[in-house]
């Protein structure tokens, strides 16, 4: 006996709702979109043309599919045919992948991701499954849509703009001496600008006109041919004005594009070619991607943004200043890894926000080990002389303060540095251990006093036993949200361009690996 299966027999809809697990993760969310506020979907509302889909069923529809591993506006519009979750969250609307790829996209988005990480943190801080005791930084680089060969480097253009500068000042004054051409009023001496080229290339066209009015108005054919000869050389001339002319156009434009960045990609210029740690051909090559930067608590991403520069360290001020402008409170507790640690980093957290920096630096963990701490020649290990403000070295030599150093980097943060020096290193057994210094010249030591008392107070923190269990879930926290975005979702490269529109498909990945984790939290 079976049971009955007819396939003549009509059958009336029914509530999809039913159908779906009580813990399904569309009721999740769903509820996490209801509770966005009205007022952040009043910018999509528009007074005329056909109406259009409601966005709170648009971000459902999209976060719902981010969470099933599918990034794909086509895939999407099918999953809305054929998953009963979509089809709910849906409620017999089906828009196109077109649609469904411009609201993904639109400057409006911004807000409502912003929104589903607040509300997503008043959930978990009412169910109580984050303490709001430390957030957890960290980052991670992931490829853009770009061709990895489409690159732009600022040194290649800075070396072909500087001979350009060269060889167009040099024929400038060949062009003077010779008298071809007028003196121009030029704005600056080292280099002569576009407009000025110009001007350069306009009086060396009047000279070529003028040899063209001769050849045509002379009939002697040897003269005709001299002529021609003359005319050959400003021709050249003017042929590589011009082409100076449009080579200095395109160094300028992508001076702009590069900012403070060392490179780009022509496809996504937003870009910045950077290493990654997925190097299947084990070559080192630099590929074009963004540095997106999260901060998490029990696992949950509360807050992210994305930076075009590689590394971590310049990245972290800028952050915590878009955590508080845009999405919560600093907790007491900042958790970083090393990469983070700098005096900059360490001073922004303690004065001007006014909280305890849990963040390494590096040589941290060398110095908690015993041959660290015993290796003389390490200048944290040598003995300080209070009254004489002198080191001692190895070879029981003094090293007195000299004078005072302020070295200021690219972002204008100044260091200060009091420079000691060798009273004689002359014959010392430990020269080539200790100094780099030619011959002659007696070993300098530079010390940050500031960096140092920096680098004590964190090692006193780190020592505590409530600090150091905090610090301890570093690891099991942070680290194993990317795991859950790139692994488990399977998001491992953007498919749009251009930083904003990045900006909101990181955001939208990134809340539905929170969803995952949240609906099957038991």
């Amino acid at each position: 006996m079976f049971k009955d299966y007819n396939m003549n027999q009509l059958t009336l809809p029914l509530d999809l709702e039913v159908k779906l697990h009580k813990n399904d993760i569309a009721f999740s969310i769903h509820h996490l979109v209801e509770s966005i506020p009205n007022e952040a979907f009043a910018p999509f509302i528009q007074h005329t043309g056909c109406p259009s889909y409601h966005p709170r069923m648009m971000l459902k529809l999209i976060l719902c599919g981010y969470t099933q591993s599918t990034f794909s506006g086509r895939k999407i519009e099918d999953l809305t045919r054929d998953s009963i979750r979509m089809m709910w969250l849906a409620q017999g609307y089906e828009p196109s992948y077109r649609t469904i790829n411009r609201f993904r996209v639109h400057p409006n988005m911004k807000e409502l991701i912003r929104q589903c990480f607040v509300q997503f943190r008043c959930q978990l801080v009412e169910e109580k499954l984050i303490d709001q005791e430390a957030i957890f930084i960290d980052g991670t680089k992931i490829e853009v849509n770009a061709n990895k060969f489409t690159f732009v480097w600022k040194k290649a253009v800075e070396k072909h703009h500087s001979n350009l500068v060269e060889k167009s000042k040099q024929l400038y004054d060949e062009l003077l001496e010779n008298q071809i051409i007028p003196e121009i009023q030029r704005e600056n001496e080292e280099q002569l600008s576009i407009e000025e080229l110009k001007q350069v290339a306009h009086y060396v066209e009047e000279v070529v006109e003028d040899f063209t009015s001769k050849i045509e108005q002379s009939e002697d054919v040897t003269e005709r041919k001299r002529l021609r000869s003359e005319r050959k050389t400003p021709k050249q001339i003017l042929k590589q004005v011009h082409d100076w002319i449009i080579r200095k156009q395109k160094y300028e434009e992508y001076f702009d594009v590069f900012g403070t960045r060392n490179s780009y990609s022509k496809t996504d210029t937003d870009a910045t070619f950077m290493r990654m740690k997925d190097d299947y051909m084990q070559n080192g090559q630099l590929k074009p991607g963004y540095n997106v930067q999260i901060a998490t608590e029990r696992q949950y991403t509360l807050a992210y943004d994305i930076f075009p520069n590689p590394t971590d360290t310049k990245t972290l001020i800028p952050f915590l200043d878009q955590i508080e402008g845009n999405y919560f409170e600093l907790p007491k507790h900042i958790v970083a890894d090393a990469g983070y640690g700098s005096e900059q980093n360490y001073q922004d957290i303690l004065n001007n926000r006014n909280r305890t920096p849990l963040i390494t630096y590096n040589h941290y963990l060398n110095e908690q080990k015993r041959k660290y701490r015993q290796d003389p020649v390490k200048t944290s290990n040598w003995t300080y002389d209070e009254e004489n403000d002198a080191y001692i070295c190895p070879n029981e030599k003094e090293l007195r303060f000299q004078y005072n150093s302020v070295r200021t980097d690219k972002s204008g943060f100044k260091r200060e540095f009091k420079v000691y020096e060798c009273e004689d290193c002359t014959g010392c057994p430990l020269r080539t251990l200790c100094t780099k210094a030619t011959e002659g010249k007696n070993r300098k030591l530079m010390v940050n006093e500031n960096w140092e008392k920096q680098k004590e107070e964190v090692r006193a923190k780190l020592s505590e036993e409530k600090t150091a269990a905090i610090y301890g879930q570093r690891k099991i926290d942070v680290e194993p949200v990317f795991g859950f975005l790139k692994a488990n979702l399977g998001f491992t490269r953007f498919s749009v361009r251009g930083k904003s529109k990045v900006h909101h498909e990181i955001g939208l990945a990134l809340m539905a690996t929170n969803l995952r984790k949240y609906a099957v939290r038991g």
